[in-house]
């Protein structure tokens, strides 16, 4: 009987988790008797809403809630950084003296792969040790991300080869990170269209932060340098300048990319204890079960 009370305890819990959220400030201060009468017509009403953190969603219902647009801000703030990066490494690595923009190509699939891996295997630790909220680790990733954009600013010998690990590194690990974190707070059922509207970042990412800030602070910085030069040279930048305040800017957004996901973090606290607490106690009741029945078996 204990056991089937289980996952009706585990949903009120996360269900007075938006409760908290959703309430009015008044409520505070109420005397103790009407505080818990408006908080349980709250609580009905959220009930009637639609499903909660854990459950399944569709896109329409994942797109009124507030921890849909988190992640997926976060993830046009971090992604969309790290593929500026990528649509003009040929042109970073030339304005910092780098004579073979190749050399740095080859490396973003190594550090893409490495991210993935990385940000998947630290996401797990996290969840599966301690059921500790997963964007926790993408926050992580985004600030090793602006490191990585500040080392472009520096302009110091070799330190291109280092930005380049650290922004495609954390890249790569937004693209583990993202899609776990989706299907464990809107579920499965609907995960295909919830993935495809997340990956809706990287173009809208790259279109803002590269075709429009990055190109245009390169260009501007070109004709600066070009002044007094033929007019049909081609435009060209070179120095830490081309790039300075892109980079900055990129830092900035990866900050607070990672701002949002503790924010996330703190929201969705109940939701991963529930999810991985009480499956790491479920685990290890089997495990005890099935020790004691070896022990057993071995004693006749």
């Amino acid at each position: 009987m204990a056991q089937s009370n289980k996952p009706m305890q585990e949903f009120e819990e996360a269900l007075l988790s938006e409760v908290e959220e959703e309430k009015p400030k008044e409520v505070d201060f109420l005397s103790a008797q009407e505080r818990r009468k408006r908080m349980v017509q709250l609580q009905s009403k959220l009930r009637r809403r639609g499903p909660h953190r854990g459950e399944d969603f569709t896109l329409r219902q994942a797109l009124i809630k507030a921890d849909f647009w988190l992640l997926f801000i976060s993830m046009i703030m971090g992604s969309g950084s790290g593929l500026t990066v990528i649509d003009n490494l040929r042109q970073i690595s030339q304005s910092l003296g780098y004579k073979k923009a190749h050399i740095f190509i080859s490396l973003v699939s190594i550090w893409n792969f490495l991210g993935r891996v990385g940000g998947g295997y630290v996401s797990e630790l996290l969840v599966g040790d301690y059921a500790y909220p997963r964007p926790a680790a993408l926050a992580v990733f985004q600030l090793i991300m602006t490191f990585g954009h500040v080392f472009i600013t520096m302009g110091w010998p070799g330190s291109m080869y280092v930005s380049t690990l650290l922004i495609i590194l954390g890249y790569g690990a937004h693209w583990a990170i993202v899609p776990a974190t989706a299907s464990e707070l809107f579920g499965l059922r609907n995960f295909g269209s919830l993935y495809n509207f997340i990956t809706l970042s990287n173009p809208m990412g790259t279109l803002v932060f590269s075709s429009i800030i990055a190109s245009k602070i390169y260009d501007y910085e070109a004709e600066k340098q070009a002044r007094g030069l033929h007019a049909s040279d081609p435009l060209e930048c070179n120095g830490s300048i081309c790039f300075f305040l892109t980079s900055i800017i990129m830092a900035g957004l990866c900050i607070v990319g990672a701002l949002l996901c503790m924010v996330l973090v703190f929201r969705t606290k109940i939701v991963y204890a529930n999810l991985y607490r009480v499956a790491k106690v479920k685990h290890m009741h089997v495990t005890e079960f099935n020790l004691k029945k070896k022990i057993k078996a071995f004693n006749l």
